[in-house]
């Protein structure tokens, strides 16, 4: 067993060889494939890293009428703390709010001498609620639907932000979807494109093939080679999409890292380089040794 195993292997190494232009040509698809599942892979961390810096940035306030006492805010904020869609909510006092105020309008001297002359702070208590999804906004929103809130709360900025939050889910949405279909006409490719180089090598090895089977051949020594050509063109189709998105990466990462600060792809890449390299090879082997398979089952009768 041992014995036609190595054959089988050697056989399959000396077709690779045999037809080296045409496992080029099968090799560079396949790499291709690889280096855009892997760049997909990165541009899905880097949309996960943006949403969520965008996600930390947007939130709703929801703001009480004067004369709302704190204990009935803070239960509000009990009740939606319950709430699976609510990642946080944060409670700000009237006092809280003039002070804030006070530091975002420091620099304008009329609004701070308008201030000063009332009698009684004019800002309200609010809740400062971040979702869990930015999809999840508008299902709390409708949680201060209720007959008891609509008497003590006096406005929600939802509908100021309901804008960006809407724009940040449809291009989330949009990216992925782009991003799986690219990824699917590719990986259509590179089968065709190794289907068919193992379809031409099994119609150039066919003399070969019918003198293998007159003399006792099983079917496993015949069909063999070409899987294992098939997986060769896998690994060594791996192994050059690391190389190219190595040095890429460690180009463009510090550029994006600029315009989106606490994403670092290049260190993300470095510290799961083994996985990543793992399931790149995974994908080349699945890659090359479905093409083989298929051409096999269509085009080698034995």
């Amino acid at each position: 067993m041992l014995t036609t195993l190595i054959r089988v292997i050697k056989s399959g190494w000396f077709n690779f060889w045999r037809n080296k232009w045409l496992s080029t040509a099968a090799i560079s698809i396949m790499s291709l494939t690889i280096f855009s599942i892997t760049s997909l892979l990165l541009i899905n961390v880097l949309v996960n890293s943006l949403t969520t810096n965008l996600e930390d940035k947007i939130d709703i306030s929801v703001y009480f009428k004067l004369g709302t006492s704190e204990n009935q805010i803070l239960d509000i904020r009990n009740e939606l703390v319950k709430l699976d869609q609510v990642r946080s909510v944060e409670y700000v006092s009237t006092k809280e709010a003039l002070k804030l105020f006070k530091e975002k309008h420091k620099d304008n001297e009329v609004l701070m001498q308008s201030l000063g002359e009332l009698d009684s702070n004019p800002l309200e208590s609010s809740l400062s609620i971040k979702a869990q999804e930015t999809s999840q906004y508008e299902s709390i929103v409708g949680f201060f639907n209720q007959e008891d809130y609509l008497e003590i709360v006096d406005k929600i900025n939802y509908l100021e932000n309901k804008i960006v939050i809407t724009r940040l889910a449809s291009i989330v949405k949009v990216t992925r979807q782009v991003g799986s279909i690219v990824l699917l006409i590719l990986i259509i490719m590179a089968i065709l494109v190794a289907f068919n180089t193992i379809r031409l090598t099994i119609y150039s090895s066919r003399k070969e093939i019918k003198v293998m089977k007159l003399v006792g051949a099983s079917n496993w020594f015949a069909r063999g080679p070409f899987i294992v050509e098939g997986i060769i063109y896998g690994i060594i189709a791996a192994l050059l999409a690391l190389i190219f998105i190595y040095p890429l990466l460690w180009y463009f990462s510090p550029k994006i890292t600029t315009y989106l600060p606490g994403t670092d792809l290049f260190y993300f890449f470095q510290t799961n380089l083994i996985s990543l390299f793992l399931l790149q090879l995974a994908i080349g082997v699945a890659l090359g040794s479905i093409s083989s398979i298929i051409a096999i089952r269509r085009y080698l009768d034995v």
